[in-house]
This record gives C-alpha cells, structure tokens and sequence, in this order.
C-alpha cells in the first residue's frame, strides 16, 4: 500500500525514481510525485493516475538533480487529486516529505502549527509532518533531530523519507509500522518500500525496524532510534533477479504468476520432502516446533487470501494431526482480547510480512506469551523478524494484486507443516509416503489444467456479462469456493459469493434463478454425493452450473452446463488443483471485462495500514 523510493548519489535521479515507482505499482496507488533538489531548490512534480502520466510530466521537463524522493499514493485521508499527492512540502517550499502510513493525532498536530503560522494545502494527513519538520528546524536543531523530536510527538504509523535543501548531502528515512529497506551501492544509496525498486541496481540491503531513523548519504548510512541512539544495523542480500518482476512476455502479472505456479510450488517443496521417511523436512521450525506439536491451542489469524489458505491449514492439521485449530481474521483478532497463553500457539500467515493487522496480532500473541510461528513469502520482512520461527514460501515476487501463485505456495507449505507433525502424532510412513508422492506429483497435475486453459477462456467469455456468481464447495473445498469468488471480486468487479455447498439451503438458494450461474467444485471426495444433491437442488431452480470435477467423471457432464476437469488427487490436496480454473476463470473474465487485472480499483498488495 503506497510506494516509497528515494535516491542519494551521482546520477541523474529522475529516471532511477520514475523505474523505481514503476516497480512499486503493483502495490496499488491513484496518484504519483517526485520531489528533487536540483542545487539550488525543492522542485515537485505530481499527477493523479498511472505513473505513465508522471512521466509524461517530466517529458521535456528541466527537474535535474541528483537526490530526490518519490511516492505513489494509495488515498486515505483526503480524495485522490494533485494536491493530496505526495510529496508535501513545508512553508518555504524548501522541506519535502513522502510518507505511507496514518497519522492518527494529525488533526491535533495540526491545529497546533497553524496557530504558530503554518499553512497548509492539502486534505491529508501526511502533510503535518513537513510542517512539524519546519517547526524544529526553526526552533535551531538539524535535520535528523527535526524529524527525530517530530515523530517523538506521532501517534500512528509511518515509513517516510524527508529530503530538504538545506541539507542536500542527505536523506532521512524513519519507520514505525510501514516498511522500509535501505539499498547500498557505491557513492550512491537508496531508500525504498521494498526490495523491487533497488533489483538490478544493488543487492546489499539493511531492512529497518520500527522506530528507527536512517540517516543516508552518498557514502554512508547510518542509524539511530527515535530517541537518539545509534543503532548496527547488518547488511543482507537479496537475490531477487529482473526476470522474476518483469512480465516476460504475458498480458498481465496475474497471467504469469498463474502460470508460474507448477514451479512455484516445487520450489515450495525443495529440499523439504524425505521420500524415504514419507515426512518433511522444515528447518525454519525444526529447533522449535515441539511448541506446536503439544499446543493445548492453535490459532491461526491472516487477512484475505492468506485467512483462506488458513483454512485449509485448519482443516489439514486437525484432520491429520488432531490439534484444536481456529482460523482468526487478524482484523478482529487484537480487538478481541484473545484467549491466548504460554501453552497456546499462533501462526500467521501473509504473502508480504508486513500486512498491518497480521503484523499487530502477531505482536499481540507475543504479549500474552504465546508462541509465534511465521509462514511468508518475502525474506527479511517484519512477520519473518518477529516471529519466534516460521516457514518461507520461496514462491519468488508476487506483482500482481490478486493473490494466485502465494495462495497455493501457502497451502503447499501448511501440508508440509501437517506432514511433519502428523509423522510424529499419528500418522504412518505408509500414509507419510503417499502424502510426499501426492505433494510431489501435484506441479504436473497443475500443469493439467493449464493446458486446459483455452476451454476455460471460452467458458469466460460466455459468462463475462452477469452480474452475480455463487461458488459452493464441501470440506477441503469450501475454502477454494471462498478464494474463487474473491479472485472474481477483486479483479472483474462481479459480486460473488462462496458458501458451503450445504449452506446453500439456508438463504443463497432464493437467488437462485436462469441468470444466475453456481460455480461447484464437485470432485471424487468423500463428500462427492452431497455436492451432487446440490447441484440438483441448483438444476432444479434454473441455475446455470459450472462444474470443476475430477477426470474421468461421466456423470457430472449430465448435471452441469459447463465441467472444467481437474486431476484426481489425494483429498486433502485437492485445493491445489481446484483452484486453478477458478484464478483463470477469474482472469479471462477480467480481461474480456476490460478491467486493469494487476491493479484492480481501489485494491492494494500490501495494506500496511489499518
């Protein structure tokens, strides 16, 4: 959620900060702007929409300088417009900040500087802190205890970087909340919300902990707290490549990721599954994971598609394993006052790491002493840092905003961790050995289903025009009906709905009718039969059914009106391959929609703030 990117060094900076905000929009935004010191002042440059527009803005234009900042914008407080956009400036013109997070107690800041004279433009939030800037620089101190002494005074969350003429020599950068990573390169040094801004430029990063101060120069960083003390902070590498966050050649991010997924989930696996043993091997949680195995309680608690994979870890480690599990939605979850305690375990799952209500409930379970384990994607990020031990996903990038290849790369590795556990509670290395044969064979049943993509575009293009679908599945399925009708939410704009086939009864069927198309994922399980009675209890109402059915069922082509098949598998793996229909149906239907499928509106891939 909103972009970040800063640059200190010999190069012309525009271009390094327009590629950077390039990088960043998979992150969601509906305005952009660069703020630069070209040697003498602050010159600012904002439009709102794609950051196509901002660079049509500079085309031609004199903004040369070698050190500046850059922001896209995802609103919260105050409409998207030019003026609203990052970055904001101080009185003089002469102080610019660009700042992702919320300030709670900006109205109280606020109205304190403007009885001190200061006046400001804009709606937002953000722009208090150019002013509170000002206000100590003007009261004698320099620029790092100016921003240091003002955010000693914010309630709220931030990452934010702050460039000022009077100090051209530098940048600062602070985070309290909203993530930030440091690059490294030779007489030159970036500032950014990620790692995606800085691929191909360096590979030395620090990643910054809340409530630290960077304080960047073309030759050196350095770090102090808040409260003024100086912090080592250790360099790290990233291995991210251009390849891995670039299309390569498909329409959207979406598509590719899509496709990419028979790989990621090898990638999930590698190195994790002992044939021999029928078990898994997962050295992130190894050395601490008999606090799971004898938890009187498990909570699981993520947000979107990840609370979705969640389920399926709640199902699979109860199933297997016999360990109460609840699934939270971390939204909910501090606000609860949790029953939570020494002898219960919490694991949190996010694609980013740094989703701010997964982020404030993993800090909330370490308050009440509960073991905390992590499942992520994105090495270094604040959940990896915090959690007591955890799981990566090793899925690589992931640009587009609608969750596809994190979502199966989750449920790959809570298989896994159900594995582990389950060889050592209660289940056999004969049934071990199926399971590792079953996770290990699933990337080419996958690669199934791609191949049947073509079916599944036409199947879109016939449906693309309704207004409303209801997606049912039973048992390991029910999940997957919950994150098809999200994919279709997210990315086309059609109202859907995902229910347990059997719920159906208890309110869903009375919009049941001739326009309204049911979604059923109706494979040879052990609740096959149940799914069949509800697809006729839909037939019978006029519905329109879309069958994902496994191979070789004859009989579900007389129920249903369209059948994707799937390759069979074993039960509680079925999600991996049921899904992927749903994320391409999905997909084709956005597309014939028109509809911007990797920045869908008002959509962002991280939401760092609450």
């Amino acid at each position: 959620m909103c972009g970040i990117v800063g640059y200190i060094g010999d190069q012309q900076v525009a271009p390094i900060l327009l590629n950077g905000l390039s990088r960043l929009e998979y992150r969601g935004y509906d305005s952009a702007g660069l703020a630069i010191f070209d040697g003498n002042t602050v010159k600012t440059v904002k439009e709102v929409g794609k950051i196509s527009r901002l660079r049509e803005s500079l085309s031609g234009n004199s903004m040369k300088g070698s050190v500046g900042i850059g922001h896209t914008r995802w609103a919260t407080h105050g409409e998207p417009n030019e003026t609203n956009a990052h970055p904001h400036l101080d009185c003089h013109g002469t102080l610019a900040i660009v700042h992702n997070g919320i300030i709670e107690n900006y109205e109280v800041l606020r109205d304190e500087l403007v009885t001190k004279g200061h006046s400001f433009k804009s709606e937002t939030d953000s722009e208090i802190l150019a002013h509170l800037f000002e206000e100590y620089l003007q009261n004698g101190n320099n620029l790092v205890d100016a921003v240091r002494l003002g955010l000693a005074r914010v309630e709220g969350t931030f990452g934010l970087a702050v460039l000022s003429a009077k100090y051209p020599d530098t940048l600062i950068a602070a985070r309290r909340g909203s993530p930030l990573v440091i690059g490294h390169g030779k007489n030159e040094n970036f500032i950014a919300s990620d790692a995606a801004p800085l691929v191909g430029r360096t590979t030395d990063v620090t990643y910054m902990d809340d409530g630290e101060v960077a304080i960047v120069k073309r030759d050196q960083v350095t770090f102090k707290t808040i409260d003024d003390k100086i912090v080592k902070k250790a360099i790290e590498s990233i291995d991210t490549d251009l390849v891995q966050i670039e299309k390569s050649g498909y329409s959207h991010f979406m598509l590719k990721e899509i496709m990419e997924q028979p790989q990621t989930m090898r990638d999930s696996t590698r190195g994790r599954l002992l044939a021999e043993e029928g078990t898994a091997r997962l050295g992130g949680i190894e050395h601490d994971f008999e606090s799971l195995l004898y938890a009187r309680r498990v909570v699981i608690t993520a947000c979107g598609t990840s609370w979705h994979a969640a389920l399926l870890g709640e199902y699979m480690l109860e199933d297997l394993v016999g360990i109460p599990v609840e699934v939270e939605y971390a939204s909910e979850f501090r606000y609860r006052n949790p029953i939570l305690g020494d002898d219960s375990v919490v694991i949190a799952i996010s694609q980013s790491g740094e989703t701010a209500d997964t982020l404030a409930a993993v800090r909330e379970a370490k308050r009440k002493r509960s073991k905390v384990y992590g499942v992520c994607n994105v090495v270094g990020s604040s959940i990896s840092r915090e959690t007591d031990a955890g799981v990566y996903l090793h899925a690589g990038p992931e640009i587009g905003v609608a969750s596809t290849k994190a979502f199966t790369s989750q449920v790959t590795v809570l298989a896994l961790i159900t594995l582990l556990l389950g060889r050592i509670r209660s289940i056999s290395s004969v049934r071990g050995r199926e399971i590792v044969r079953a996770l290990a064979g699933i990337p080419d049943k996958v690669n199934q289903v791609l191949a049947n993509r073509e079916q599944i575009k036409e199947i879109a293009e016939e449906f693309q025009s309704v207004k409303n679908f209801l997606y049912l599945g039973r048992g390991y399925n029910f999940p997957v009906a919950l994150e098809g009708a999200l994919k279709l939410k997210e990315i086309s704009y059609i109202h859907a709905e995902g229910y347990p086939a059997a719920e159906m009864k208890h309110g869903p069927i009375a919009l049941i009718d001739k326009d309204m198309p049911v979604v059923v994922i109706a494979t040879k399980d052990s609740v096959y039969e149940k799914v069949i009675s509800n697809i006729e209890e839909v037939r019978a109402r006029k519905g329109r059914v879309i069958a994902i059915a496994t191979e070789g069922d004859e009989m579900i082509a007389q129920k249903a009106d369209r059948v994707i098949y799937v390759p069979e598998t074993i039960e509680m793996l079925n999600p991996l391959v049921t899904i992927i229909p749903l994320q391409l149906l999905a997909y084709y239907i956005a597309v014939f929609r028109g509809c911007d499928v990797d920045q869908p509106r008002n959509l962002a891939k991280s939401v760092t703030v609450e």
